[in-house]
């Protein structure tokens, strides 16, 4: 994309949150940029105005034009022209201009999708009544002789064109997984398309660009079904395949044509389509895959293959009310690892490590096979004590891939399953070349947002489990964990590691269609469930913290991307799940509706009270569902001052009932005072004293925590903000149990569900429950940002327009940190070291933000800025000098858009 600017650029143009995106399906895109200076633009150059120009590619004429206006600190808007057509290219471009009136400009386009009335096509499978059963498992395989898994079924439809389209345009979605193929290519790079949503409210289709496929003449439509989370295993209650959602997967397409000479053609599924079994013998999420490479029928997806033995797809139904457009990126294969040791552990047995656990699947190279030879591949996260793979902690989930091979070379990747796991045991070769195995990295395409890296090479590496931990998870939803026999996307999970995953990735696309999710879930009376997308009978009814994500996570995605959707989205939900707690619990303390009330799941030691947890949070919602009443104004004002009152009474009940004069909490655990104190619950004297008691539990500690779920992402936040960061260095740099560096010493490349994962005196701990892939506990990955390299934005900022810099070195230790982050406003940086010469702090302030800085010392008149006294500098504040509870001092300063390099020399 070109553009041209001599002050300011708009770039990483998004419509919705996404990069040209084929078929969106609001008539009101939310239309965003981010801005950057050019190299020789001065200090505080900052936007003043901008004009969004929208056209269709067809009609000039018919497009929409803001006009110029003048805002500084917009970084979007939301489409107000005329009515978006469907399956129509719109192009747009945005103007920014600066106060002296230089102008940057960019464009970009989207496209939009079907009307729901325009679907002419019918859900088609094959033949289920007649479908051959498979056989089971051979000796030494995982029991799947009961599985009730059926074959993936192959479905084409050989179609005419009268010439080369101008335009092609595929509309595909499935009832199950699907892949897509047109004239022998594949369509697309997603994988396990279309993703999981309760399809009982909706299912996403995808839309594809096919024109370069397709061609005058003879074409065929193909494609290859699984069951996926519709008719497969899916969580963590073991059930016939088809209990949760369907019995056998469906598929659904249509293919529009437009030709050069005005006309058009429409080629959709129906009874014309042929189908039969493939080589995939069955796939399953949780199973596996078995693919019978000697049931292979080549050129079955190409035009002229004779499928006249293939029976005709029988029609499932026409109800396309389900069917909504893509909202998200799909899972994609991301990444590639290869194998860093094979080794022999029997005859025509291998163990192939990887070297890193991560979700996904192997790419194995088959060399000169003899026909029917049965090659097995098993996945695991660890090693048992005699080198073999550690599976108990899988539960029911088999994660097992299954090659036959005919006779030729073949390289074996299975289409419709992923595992998590490090470790791969290959069985059926008698040698094995690390050449021949590759690790696919699979999760849904979210860019990368930050980066962090420091001097403590066990801090990185802690940063690199995080960042591990939160791709393994985010697969179409965000899962608990990749590799056992449950994978569901529990709310409390992403809620507290929300804050984490903003800094690594973009995330606002996936979150968006999350929440879609979560508001499905919801009840009629209001309640949230504790996983989305819904199972029935699966914890139905929101615990506190969990159903509380509801309200906690539009809250949160508002602050970070500034788009005001996320809350109009969901407030109704919001107001629906805070008036649930309120209508069951009228004297204010929650105690019934808890559902299953996890509390705070896997504390350490003395569990922190129910009813402490479950009121906390009763407040917070009630707080941040009238803050974003607040914040759509307008009609809501009546919604935020109610809930605002509510949310003042549930704090009085809550210091009357659970906390003492002393400012102790009820049950005196890390947790209860958190949770206080992160939610504001306590007056500001019995805020002090209950700090003081939160400090002195870490110290009793050892210095060290004993949280849980909902405590862990809230310790390092709270504690820094009363001034005790040195008790976040100590708890950051622990290595024993409990800690976040206890697993490293035991060759942790992810996060652990559990503090005690494993142990010296015992091993292995609870295989009911032992994951080695959660990213809960990782929530301190946003301290490491926003702490320890000083990234933040001020309490008060939306989309970082006003930034916070204020690293937190360790006392008077060499070292160093450094963050990036690229926001919605543009990209923000943050270097600092420190040695015996003094404290360096580089900053990066993105145009029409600004920043407070903080500069660790006590003299104005020693620091620096590049070539000048820092209170002499342009573009740079002082402001005055700060000193924490335990005696630290910074000096703050106030700038503006531009770099910055702060030197402050040591003094005394």
């Amino acid at each position: 994309m070109n553009g041209t600017a001599t002050g300011l650029r708009p770039y990483a143009l998004r419509c919705d949150h996404r990069t040209t995106p084929l078929g969106i399906g609001g008539r009101t895109p939310f239309l965003s940029w981010r801005l950057a200076a050019d190299d020789d633009a001065p200090r505080g150059t900052a936007p003043a105005a901008y004009r969004v120009e929208v056209t269709p590619d067809d009609d000039a004429h018919a497009g929409w034009d803001t006009g110029r206006v003048e805002d500084p600190e917009a970084i979007g808007v939301v489409y107000a022209g005329p009515a978006l057509r469907p399956h129509t290219r719109y192009h747009w471009h945005v103007t920014v201009w600066t106060a002296d009136g230089a102008e940057g400009r960019e464009r970009s386009w989207f496209e939009t999708g079907l009307d729901a009335g325009e679907w002419r096509a019918s859900w088609i499978a094959n033949d289920w009544t007649a479908v051959e059963v498979v056989d089971p498992p051979e000796e030494g395989e995982r029991a799947l002789d009961a599985h009730g898994l059926l074959p993936c079924p192959l479905l084409r439809r050989e179609f005419s064109a009268s010439t080369t389209p101008v335009r092609a345009r595929l509309y595909v979605s499935a009832r199950g997984l699907y892949e897509m193929r047109v004239n022998g290519r594949r369509v697309g790079d997603g994988e396990l398309t279309p993703g999981w949503t309760d399809y009982r409210h909706r299912v996403q289709y995808q839309t594809y660009d096919v024109t370069a496929l397709v061609r005058a003449g003879g074409n065929v439509l193909a494609a290859t079904l699984a069951d996926g989370w519709w008719s497969g295993y899916v969580g963590f209650e073991p059930r016939r395949p088809g209990a949760h959602y369907g019995g056998f997967p469906q598929f659904i397409a249509q293919l529009h044509l437009d030709y050069a000479d005005g006309s058009s053609q429409v080629i959709g599924t129906d009874e014309r389509w042929r189908t039969s079994d493939g080589p995939i013998r069955y796939a399953d999420l949780l199973m596996g895959e078995c693919h019978d490479a000697r049931r292979a029928a080549g050129g079955w997806d190409e035009p002229g293959f004779d499928d006249r033995d293939w029976p005709a797809a029988r029609v499932g139904d026409t109800d396309t009310a389900t069917l909504v457009p893509s909202v998200d990126e799909p899972v994609r294969a991301l990444a590639e690892l290869s194998a860093v040791a094979v080794t022999r552990i029997g005859p025509e047995r291998h163990i192939v490590d990887f070297g890193q656990n991560f979700a996904g699947r192997v790419r194995l190279t088959v060399r000169a096979p003899r026909r029917g030879q049965r090659i097995v591949i098993r996945h695991a996260e660890t090693l048992d004590d005699d080198g073999g793979l550690y599976t108990a902690n899988l539960r029911t989930a088999a994660a097992t891939d299954t090659l036959i091979t005919d006779a030729d070379t073949v390289v074996f990747e299975p289409r419709f399953t992923y595992h998590g796991f490090r470790y791969a045991e290959v069985t059926g070769l008698a040698e094995l070349h690390p050449g021949d195995v590759t690790g696919v990295v699979l999760h849904s395409d979210t860019p990368r947002a930050g980066t962090f890296d420091c001097a403590d090479p066990a801090i990185r590496r802690l940063h690199e489990n995080i960042t591990w931990g939160q791709r393994s998870n985010f697969v179409s939803v965000p899962t608990d964990c990749p590799q056992r026999d449950e994978r569901l996307g529990w709310l409390a999970d992403a809620q507290v590691f929300l804050p984490t995953a903003c800094l690594g990735a973009d995330v606002a696309a996936f979150f968006t269609k999350w929440m879609h999710d979560v508001r499905d879930a919801q009840g009629p009376d209001g309640g949230f469930s504790n996983v989305a997308p819904r199972l029935a009978g699966v914890a139905d009814e929101g615990a506190p913290g969990w159903g509380d994500a509801g309200v906690l996570v539009p809250w949160h995605l508002y602050r970070v991307y500034g788009d005001e959707r996320f809350l109009a989205d969901s407030l109704d939900a919001m107001c629906a799940w805070v008036d649930f707690v309120h209508r069951h619990n009228p004297d204010l303390v929650w105690r019934h509706k808890v559902g299953p009330h996890f509390a705070d799941w896997l504390s350490i030691g003395r569990p922190t009270p129910r009813e402490v947890v479950a009121t906390a949070y009763f407040a917070h919602s009630a707080e941040l569902t009238a803050r974003a009443a607040r914040v759509l104004g307008g009609d809501q004002a009546d919604r935020a001052e109610r809930y605002a009152a509510l949310a003042r009474d549930v704090r009085a009940v809550f210091t009357a009932r659970f906390a003492g004069p002393d400012g102790r909490i009820e049950g005196d655990t890390q947790t209860a005072y958190l949770l206080a104190l992160a939610f504001d619950l306590l007056p500001d004297d019995l805020a002090s004293r209950a700090a003081r008691r939160l400090a002195a539990l870490v110290e009793e500690a050892g210095p060290g925590l004993t949280t849980g779920f909902l405590g862990v992402g809230l310790i390092a936040p709270v504690l820094d903000r009363w001034g005790r960061a040195d008790l976040v260095h100590a708890l950051l740099r622990r290595t024993h149990r409990p800690s976040w560096l206890y697993p490293l010493r035991h060759g942790a490349t992810t996060i652990w569900e559990r503090w005690d994962g494993y142990t010296e005196e015992h091993g292995f701990q609870a295989p009911a429950m032992n994951s080695f892939n959660h990213y809960a506990l990782g929530s301190i990955g946003e301290w490491l940002y926003q702490g320890l390299a000083g990234l933040d934005q001020a309490p008060g900022s939306v989309a970082y327009r006003e930034l916070v810099v204020r690293p937190r070195p360790f006392d008077g230790e060499p070292c160093w940190a450094e963050a990036a982050y690229d926001s919605a406003r543009g990209r923000i940086a943050v270097r600092w070291r420190q040695d015996d010469d003094g404290f360096r702090l580089d900053v990066t302030v993105p145009p029409g933000a600004t920043a407070t800085v903080h500069v660790a010392g006590d003299d104005h008149a020693a620091v620096r800025e590049g070539e000048h006294p820092a209170g002499e500098s342009p573009g740079v504040e002082f402001v005055g000098i700060e000193t924490a509870a335990t005696g630290g001092k910074t000096l703050v300063y106030r700038v503006e858009s531009g770099d910055y390099r702060f030197f402050a020399r040591r003094t005394g």
